[in-house]
């Protein structure tokens, strides 16, 4: 059996989140976000606290949009080169979802150019943030255990279907500013205080789940949406945690759990810079993933 390399996009939050998951081996492939007249590469050359922090106090923020950019392809196939000289056979790596942007093809199209030296799969996750992590996470582990790219491609498959992120966006300026909403729908829904629920589709599309009124209420719905997904499975049968931007929305997200007595059994992990800077500042929601049973199957 062959040795198996686990990687993940940037987006995935693996630097971001606890310090046991650093130790997994995971290659980070990073994307790029253009800020203030400078490129970074996410992570190493950018703090979310620090970006997020900006983007609640920049002046004029309409036109000093951060934008994001795929790796270079340079960068991916150094993180390929790295995986051959250090003997492995196969490479599995967990991406953001293929509609938020060309990172994902971009990888495949790469990994197409090494077949003949470096068996590489690119798995479109369908999502982002810790979530896309968490996969990558669950992967190295079972790497470690010696399972088959393909027993571990299974696996995280059923993952990927058990799996929900969904947060609420305080206020709607960068859903405007990023032209998501426009016209009458962006002055109709400042006007009457909407704030959307967003979660990411089983294609992996990020929009509106539902559109509530008053950020209030929306946190409210947030909360109950996720117990209703949960349902009577025990705590040790998932894992939820926050996903956050800016810690604002956070801190009144966790009065409303503590008021209904609803909690998360995971660490906080803040949202990528290059996942949160179409959102903005005010973000704040969940990130599930179930962990599967033994008297629940595969397929």
């Amino acid at each position: 059996m062959g040795k198996i390399k686990i990687m993940c996009t940037s987006t995935g939050c693996i630097e971001y989140a606890p310090e046991r998951y650093h130790s997994l081996g995971i290659e980070i492939i990073r994307v790029h976000v253009l800020f203030n007249g400078k490129e970074y590469r996410e992570g190493p050359e950018l703090d979310p606290v620090e970006f997020y922090r900006q983007l609640e106090t920049i002046e004029d923020p309409k036109n000093h949009l951060p934008h994001t950019a795929m790796p270079d392809a340079e960068e991916i196939a150094a993180a390929f080169d790295r995986a051959i000289a250090d003997g492995y056979d196969e490479v599995i790596v967990y991406a953001l979802s293929s509609y938020l942007g060309g990172t994902f093809n971009k990888i495949r199209l790469v990994g197409e150019d090494y077949a003949a030296k470096l068996k590489v799969h690119v798995v479109d996750t369908k999502i982002t943030c810790f979530n896309e992590g968490y996969l990558a996470v669950q992967a190295a582990r079972l790497a470690e255990k010696g399972l088959s790219a393909e027993e571990i491609l299974k696996e995280t498959a059923w993952s990927m279907q058990h799996q929900l992120f969904i947060g609420v966006d305080g206020r709607l300026d960068y859903l405007i500013y990023n032209g998501r909403l426009k016209g009458g729908k962006a002055y109709i829904g400042k006007m009457l205080q909407i704030c959307p629920v967003l979660h990411f589709s089983p294609d992996g599309v990020c929009e509106a789940r539902e559109n509530v009124r008053t950020q209030k209420k929306a946190l409210s719905r947030v909360i109950e949406i996720v117990q209703e997904i949960i349902g009577d499975r025990a705590p040790e049968d998932y894992l939820l945690w926050h996903i956050y931007t800016g810690p604002s929305l956070l801190e009144e997200l966790k009065e409303k759990e503590d008021q209904v007595n609803f909690h998360t059994n995971h660490e906080d992990v803040i949202m990528s810079p290059v996942s949160g800077c179409h959102n903005g500042p005010w973000l704040a929601g969940y990130g599930l993933v179930f962990l599967r049973r033994e008297d629940e199957p595969l397929d």
